[in-house]
């Protein structure tokens, strides 16, 4: 079995979901989600935890343009192919409340974004990993538009540009990169092998690091996001942080370094510090946001901006604190969403200002949201604590006063995150927030599913180590043997 059919199943799935009525769609695109999910947890039962490409196809597509179907999983694959096929049935769990206009179509897009996003996870060819990316763009761009708030059609032309125009200097990226291998095709093991001079590898980098850095994003390529975050709907802001922000980070780890190894030691400083500078500039903002969809969405920012400093570290410890933070981080931002979400929709209200004392009528919702928040602060024995720590270890390697200042982001989304829980949950109720009702049904799985998420991942995770370190060791002996036989 190979890794064709967990790319083909949502596209099938996609369109079985738009034969059925709109009252039953939600549970159709569950059916498949979990179906999904299966097939990943089947890959992972055989997976060997080694650096080797497994369950892999590599056919001609349109082959006298080099163009081959070449897709596999690795350990880096792995990790990344259970997040997506994780947090899709989740998110599609967390609308059982909602009731959407042409549910049909909602609930296919979302499965069609899978393709797309499972396409970058394990595309192992230039072309078909640029095809996915944008294949993931398109459903989003309709979920926002359709679906979102009233300023939905601005943000989300805003939203289509940038991510646009940097797709578009990836592509040119990769089409320079074709054009020099001598067999003329797009196959990422032959783009590694390649011999570039420092100055081609310098556009390189650059060329892939603008689309990747908006995607993530990191400052000052992040203006969109928290617009966007804000007027999508809470399943399109989901896909969004969750899952479709990591094909960036992910990018950063598999095609911008091992590519342009050289170009990143003339640029990477530059790209650390735009990182921490990210980190503090957005808890900044997160500090004066009223609205909890908004400061979520800057919360973001910063957990991202210190997950791409330990990449751009490049060390053992940095990229594998980024393998496990970026589960970790789409966890928590589902949850936290999700949270944002139920408060809306029964208060129709996101203020933080005009709520207080839910904890008193809401305890298992209390319970539930401050595991959350504790996950997203990395407390220690939560998921967000271990990948904080390797990312802070990596960074320290490449400098200590670096280092402190990205540290920060621990002590300022204690502050803001835990300001937020204080004044949403604690204090006296009043009448809006006296009207709250606790969690049920569909509500409490997921948040119990997210909660214990968070525990498990936090108090054992050296199985999600373990599936991606030999492939991370395996890529940064590739990248330190191109940094000895390039030529200056």
């Amino acid at each position: 079995m190979t890794v064709s059919i967990l790319l083909f199943l949502p596209i099938l799935a996609a369109l079985a979901v738009l034969l059925f009525k709109n009252e039953v769609a939600k549970h159709v695109a569950m059916f498949f989600a979990i179906a999904e999910l299966a097939l990943a947890l089947y890959f992972l039962n055989g997976f060997v935890a080694d650096a080797s490409l497994q369950y892999s196809i590599d056919v001609p597509w349109i082959k006298q343009f080099g163009i081959y179907f070449k897709a596999g999983i690795d350990g880096i694959s792995m990790v990344m192919v259970l997040l997506t096929t994780v947090l899709v049935p989740l998110i599609i769990l967390t609308t059982y409340e909602h009731q959407y206009k042409n549910a049909k179509a909602f609930y296919a897009l979302i499965l069609f974004m899978q393709a797309g996003l499972l396409t970058v996870f394990t595309a192992f060819d230039g072309f078909l990993f640029y095809v996915g990316w944008e294949a993931a763009l398109i459903p989003i761009y309709f979920i926002c538009a359709l679906w979102g708030g009233e300023n939905r059609i601005r943000v989300n032309i805003k939203f289509f540009i940038y991510t646009f125009a940097g797709s578009l200097f990836m592509l040119v990226a990769i089409i320079y990169l074709y054009l020099q291998t001598p067999t003329k095709d797009y196959d990422l093991e032959h783009f590694y092998a390649l011999s570039l001079d420092a100055k081609q590898q310098s556009w390189v980098f650059l060329a892939f690091f603008l689309a990747f850095a908006i995607k993530m994003p990191i400052f000052p390529f992040h203006t969109w996001q928290p617009d966007t975050y804000t007027e999508a709907p809470t399943a399109g802001t989901m896909m969004l942080s969750g899952i479709m922000l990591k094909m960036g980070i992910y990018g950063v780890i598999r095609w911008l370094i091992p590519n342009a190894p050289v170009g990143f030691l003339t640029w990477g400083n530059i790209a650390i510090i735009l990182s921490v500078i990210g980190i503090i500039y957005a808890s900044i903002i997160a500090f004066k946001q009223t609205d909890g969809k908004r400061l979520v969405a800057y919360s973001s920012i910063a957990h991202v901006g210190l997950i791409a400093a330990g990449i751009f570290a490049w060390n053992i410890y940095g990229v594998q604190g980024a393998m496990i933070q970026m589960v970790s981080h789409g966890i928590n931002v589902v949850g936290m969403f999700f949270i944002w979400d139920i408060i809306s929709r029964r208060l129709n209200t996101r203020d933080i200002d005009k709520l207080g004392g839910i904890a008193k009528v809401a305890p298992n919702f209390a319970i539930a949201f401050l595991i959350i928040v504790l996950g997203t602060v990395a407390l220690p024995l939560t998921n967000g604590f271990v990948g904080e720590f390797l990312l802070l270890r990596g960074v320290f390697g490449w400098s200590i006063p670096t280092a402190a200042i990205a540290g920060t982001t621990i002590i300022l989304g204690a502050v803001y995150m835990l300001r937020m829980y204080k004044n949403v949950m604690q204090g006296e109720l009043n009448e809006l927030t006296a009207t709250f009702t606790d969690i049920k049904g569909s509500e409490k799985l997921a948040l119990g599913i997210i909660c214990a998420l968070i525990i498990v991942i936090g108090v054992y995770p050296q199985p999600l180590l373990h599936i991606s370190e030999a492939s991370v060791t395996n890529l940064l002996e590739t990248v330190s043997h191109k940094f000895i036989t390039t030529k200056f």
